[in-house]
């Protein structure tokens, strides 16, 4: 062995050697040997220590069967290299460690990469029949799909067809590379092995944690024979009857230098059972965002570990932003009541894992209990107080140690007061301040910085208002706040673009929540101010704008990179109002309200 780089990555794993057509397989195994068989499948030029983080994190509820792939990591290699690693040698591999780790139930296979590509193999002919339970790909299509693909493009070249071949022709070009003789080995073994590690970290941002192991050199050589046993063969005569007998969970990360998504457009022809995710990342997903790939997979095996299961219902019933969302890590503060609480839910239905953020413990724990009752994937409450930096600063730090990186981060928390500007005292301004402005300088600056740093994108969400652009004898406070969070998320939006991050304002005009009973009226007494809170109730629940169509706007932001959003229609006016005639919107900010 050539030392020992990466290769504790899968602590705590046992290792048997499975023998097989004449090589020795080495398989490692996590979790209990009871529970459902999951086998992740690694891609090239990987061993299967890429596996490391979603091993480990499905190994509390599964048993994880990881193995290197014939000519990789710590498994020897055919003899000789050519023809050693046909599809059918592969799928022999493949039984083998199943009758192996799991010789009376079925296996949940997923496959990335080339793994993928093996796996559609395993999949789609018929002696693997009642040995897979589930398949999950990821970034490697089946190579007879691939084929047919390109056949109906070239029987039909439309200019969109001929756009789409053209297009992934372009990302294929490492393909022609590897089919050349002897110049490939050459590379791996001499500079471009040395410099891989390094490259894949500047280019997909993987974590510097040891991997690849030293083995990489050799594992990249023997491994160009995948491409060389058969890309050409299958590509050339596709098999006709390549249609998947298992279940199929589809992940396609949307930055993948390396696959187009059009190569997927006719898989529901082949897989019958298909459920389809879109993942915002690169090629290495299951190094960059192992904490997603463990939810979904997780939820597509227990989904279909027991006769009649069904999927969660954001799947099966492939409910608005689903495919979107699905999986993703989305909090939201102020998630006790109003539109935090149903942007929780509107979340969780689209099957998203959620953090209620509450300085209301009790309600921010109400709220992960609704979610996850709605079709959350999984759903926590955390008690902060926005205001608190130092609070944020260890609430960031729990979420990113417990759950992952947050992909959504919504600022949703925020205290109303209305009076004029000399009824306001200093402490009345320093409180609205800290909650609407300073809240969401925390929550950006330190979940922003850790997206940023995953370098994997994601998107924040800051809830301004109406009154950030339309100005109100009544609301200096308030407004003053508001408008600082909307220019703060168009300045944001300029400078974490660099990073794929999407900021979007959300503007609300008068939304039916609790925040009326809530609000603080400046320089009037303690009764004063209840009557003034009652009234203000009773006239939002006479408009009756419910925060639901609040939490659809932001979803539908995120979804769509949407900068700034107008939600209600007087939200909508005052902003055209605002820019087609400042003079009326100062006009119509200088009449006195009835108290």
């Amino acid at each position: 062995m050539e030392g020992a780089r990466g290769e504790g990555l899968l602590h705590g794993a046992r290792e048997r050697v499975v023998r097989t057509g004449g090589v020795e397989l080495c398989v490692a195994e996590l979790g209990d040997a009871a529970r459902p068989t999951v086998v992740l499948v690694h891609g090239y030029p990987d061993s299967k220590e890429v596996w490391a983080e979603v091993a480990h994190r499905l190994a509390d509820r599964f048993h994880v069967v990881l193995y290197d792939v014939r000519g990789h990591g710590r498994s020897s290699a055919p003899k000789p290299l050519r023809g050693g690693f046909t599809l059918e040698k592969l799928t022999d591999d493949f039984l083998a460690v199943a009758a192996a780790v799991s010789p009376g139930r079925p296996v949940h296979v997923v496959g990335h990469d080339w793994g993928s590509v093996q796996a559609w193999e395993f999949a789609t002919v018929r002696r693997t029949e009642g040995r897979i339970a589930s398949f999950t790909s990821m970034s490697g299509p089946s190579l007879d799909h691939f084929g047919h693909w390109i056949r109906r493009r070239m029987a039909r070249p439309t200019p969109r067809r001929v756009g789409q071949l053209l297009g992934q022709g372009a990302k294929s070009w490492y393909v022609y590379a590897l089919h050349t003789p002897v110049l490939p080995e050459l590379a791996w073994r001499g500079p471009l092995g040395k410099r891989w590690p390094g490259l894949v970290q500047r280019l997909e941002k993987t974590p510097d944690d040891g991997y690849p192991t030293s083995s990489l050199p050799r594992d990249a050589a023997h491994g160009a024979w995948l491409y060389r046993d058969n890309v050409r063969p299958r590509l050339r005569r596709p098999r006709p009857d390549a249609y998947a007998h298992v279940p199929v969970q589809l992940i396609t990360p949307t930055g993948d230098a390396f696959l187009s998504e059009r190569l997927y457009d006719d898989l529901d022809r082949w897989a019958p059972q298909l459920v389809r995710r879109a993942l915002d990342a690169r090629h290495w997903v299951p190094r960059t965002r192992p904490d997603q790939l463990a939810a979904w997979i997780g939820e597509f095996v227990t989904a279909h570990e027991e006769p009649g299961a069904e999927l969660p219902a954001p799947l099966a019933a492939a409910r608005p932003y689903a495919d979107r969302f699905s999986g993703r890590l989305v909090l939201i503060t102020g998630a006790a009541s109003g539109i935090g609480r149903v942007t929780a839910f509107a979340f969780a239905e689209a099957g998203a894992r959620v953090v209620a953020v509450d300085r209301d413990a009790q309600g921010a724990a109400r709220t992960a209990e609704m979610a996850r009752l709605v079709g959350a994937a999984d759903a926590w409450a955390e008690e902060a107080d926005v205001s608190d930096e130092q609070a944020m600063e260890k609430l960031a730090e729990r979420v990113a140690a417990a759950y992952g990186t947050v992909d959504v981060l919504v600022n949703n928390a925020g205290i109303g007061l209305s009076g004029t500007f000399l009824d306001t005292s200093a402490e009345d301004w320093r409180r609205v301040l800290e909650v609407n402005l300073w809240g969401v300088i925390h929550g950006c600056r330190l979940f922003g910085r850790q997206m940023a740093e995953r370098g994997q994108g994601g998107h924040i969400v800051n809830i301004a208002s109406a009154a950030a652009y339309q100005p109100s004898r009544t609301l200096p406070a308030y407004s003053t706040s508001k408008a600082a969070v909307l220019m703060l998320s168009e300045c944001l939006r300029a400078e974490l673009g660099d990073h794929s991050i999407g900021v979007s304002a959300i503007c609300p005009g008068i939304v039916n929540t609790s925040i009326t009973s809530t609000a603080r009226f400046a320089g009037v007494s303690a009764e004063e101010e209840q009557r003034r809170q009652r009234e203000a109730a009773r006239l939002y629940g006479l408009r009756n704008y419910p925060p639901e169509k609040v939490a659809d706007a932001i979803l539908r932001a995120v979804a769509r990179n949407e900068a700034v959003v107008a939600v209600t229609p007087e939200a909508r006016v005052f902003r055209l109002l605002g820019r087609l005639s400042p003079g009326a919107a100062r006009a119509l900010a200088r009449i006195k309200p009835r108290d």
